[in-house]
């Protein structure tokens, strides 16, 4: 980092996304600064379910079984009928796990939950939040950004490499670059509330008066915690009262009960639903990310996931540049997500109007396991391929073996910030080492064994054929280690930064 910077990134909020990007740059060794507005650190449910791509993330992170060990899983749904009886069901499509698939259920993770284990996993990286700081200005000045912030030491001008927007649906950052917010209110207005009640079990997620817009009230266990979640619509206009004794009455109005009783409330919020995508997610050295570039309803559980997996798209490649890759990686960032987040929007949407018909029924497509870019200009075919899966989808998970007998996971060797290179047999001399790759040859008499046929059944390489895995998971690319197809390899890898060493033998 050149000596007028005072830090390679500077991300303005330090919810799940800004989080998300500080670790993913923390264990890269990426200078950056990630300020907070607000003094305090948020203390609500609001997107508690972490899904199973999600998972997958934060697994990589090195936070998931402690997001586990905090959390829990979702309880059944109880519908309730007018006479008091109730039916249960999942609220999602349940499916065994599989080798290819190791998480196959969300998780129930309050927000607050959540980000508190973030920041204890800042910290373990040396990195700690600055509360009570607000970016108020910056102007992009040729190589880097001068940003005028504000906090409990007075103001201060700094300049950066790259600013990021990681700072909600009013984002400050996105006002101030221009960038268009186009969508539209979906004509829905909620309270969701963090609640101690007494007279419901929390062995169920209660839902009363299923599709009816007027009367609707679901409450929640939040798992983790002695608190229930309260959701509900409200009228498009007027002032809701969130004390205690007012949601207490909203219960009893439209559930007839009069054994259900509020104590306290820890935290409430009442919004109007949207559905918004920001034109750009990118302008010159500024990023947007999360919230600030998407805004959704809650159905489906898709907001906090998409805004991690945002962060986590974006950080590799930020580093990547930092480190020289060519400046144009950085396009790929709203190539990848911006696509992502319109069908995201979409499903939300749906699940919305579903909601409301009270059909609303959660699939496959609400786990972000298909989630992929095979039209990205990083997924690449350097050899012919009829199989699957394809350069751009997510990288399959396999039980596998190593050499010296103990067995292990695909997962566990592409845990990290590095690129890995799976070469089936073959010769993977063929491509040289670098900083940022890992090479593993899998094969009978290799260092990896297919022990149990899953890794065959996962990829489907050819002797001889290699498969390139991203730092945040994906495909990059498919190869044969021969000839020319090594010499396009080594192209790509230069065009993402890992260079070898100068002198290193070809």
């Amino acid at each position: 980092m050149a000596k007028n910077f005072a830090a390679d990134v500077l991300i303005c909020g330090a919810g799940a996304s800004g989080l998300t990007l500080a670790i993913e740059l923390a264990r890269r060794g990426v200078s950056f600064r990630l300020i907070e507005k607000q003094r305090e650190p948020f203390h609500g449910s609001r997107g508690k379910g972490i899904q199973p791509r999600t998972q997958e993330v934060l697994e990589d992170l090195g936070i998931l079984d402690r997001l586990v060990a905090a959390g829990g899983v979702y309880p059944p749904m109880r519908l309730y009928r007018d006479d008091g009886s109730y039916v249960e069901r999942d609220i999602a499509d349940r499916s065994d796990p599989t080798p290819a698939e190791p998480y196959h259920i969300p998780l129930m993770v309050p927000q607050v939950l959540t980000e508190r284990i973030m920041r204890e996993r800042l910290a373990e990286l040396g990195h700690a939040v600055e509360f009570g700081c607000e970016l108020v200005g910056f102007g992009q000045q040729g190589d880097g950004v001068l940003a005028c912030l504000t906090g409990p030491h007075g103001e201060e001008s700094i300049r950066v490499r790259y600013l990021v927007g990681a700072d909600g649906g009013r984002s400050f950052v996105r006002h101030a670059l221009g960038v268009d917010f186009p969508g539209k209110t979906l004509g829905a207005r909620a309270v969701v509330a963090d609640v101690s009640l007494a007279g419901l079990s929390r062995g169920a997620w209660h839902q009363f008066n299923d599709g009816d817009m007027e009367r609707l009230v679901a409450i929640c266990p939040l798992a983790g915690t002695d608190l229930f979640q309260l959701q509900a619509p409200v009228p498009h206009e007027g002032e809701i009262d969130v004390s205690a004794e007012g949601l207490e009455r909203m219960i009893a109005g439209r559930t007839g009960r009069h054994d259900i009783r509020v104590s306290s409330v820890s935290w409430a919020s009442v919004y109007a639903m949207n559905a918004r995508l920001a034109d750009r997610y990118r302008v010159g050295r500024a990023f947007l990310v999360g919230d600030a570039a998407h805004i959704h309803p809650p159905t489906g559980g898709q907001g906090l996931n998409t805004s991690v997996q945002d962060a986590y798209n974006l950080g590799w490649k930020l580093a990547a540049v930092l480190r020289g890759a060519d400046e144009a990686l950085l396009d790929t960032y709203e190539q990848e997500r911006r696509p992502v987040a319109a069908a995201m929007l979409g499903l939300a949407t749906r699940l919305l109007d579903e909601q409301r018909q009270g059909q609303m029924r959660r699939g496959r497509e609400v786990r972000q396991l298909d989630i992929g870019y095979p039209d990205s200009p990083l997924s690449r075919h350097l050899a012919e391929r009829n199989g699957t899966p394809r350069a751009g989808d997510r990288a399959p998970d396999a039980p596998i073996r190593g050499a010296a007998g103990q067995p292990s996971r695909l997962f566990e060797l592409y845990k990290g910030p590095h690129c890995t290179l799976l070469v089936h047999e073959g010769a993977h001399h063929a491509i040289r080492p670098r900083p940022g790759l890992r090479i593993h040859r899998v094969g009978p008499e290799s260092e990896i064994v297919d022990a149990w046929g899953h890794f065959r059944n996962a990829y489907g390489l050819e002797e001889g054929e290699c498969v390139l895995i991203r730092p945040d998971g994906y495909i990059g690319a498919y190869a044969i280690l021969d000839g020319e197809h090594v010499a396009s390899l080594e192209r790509y890898l230069e065009h993402i930064g890992l260079v070898p060493f100068p002198g290193e033998p070809a």
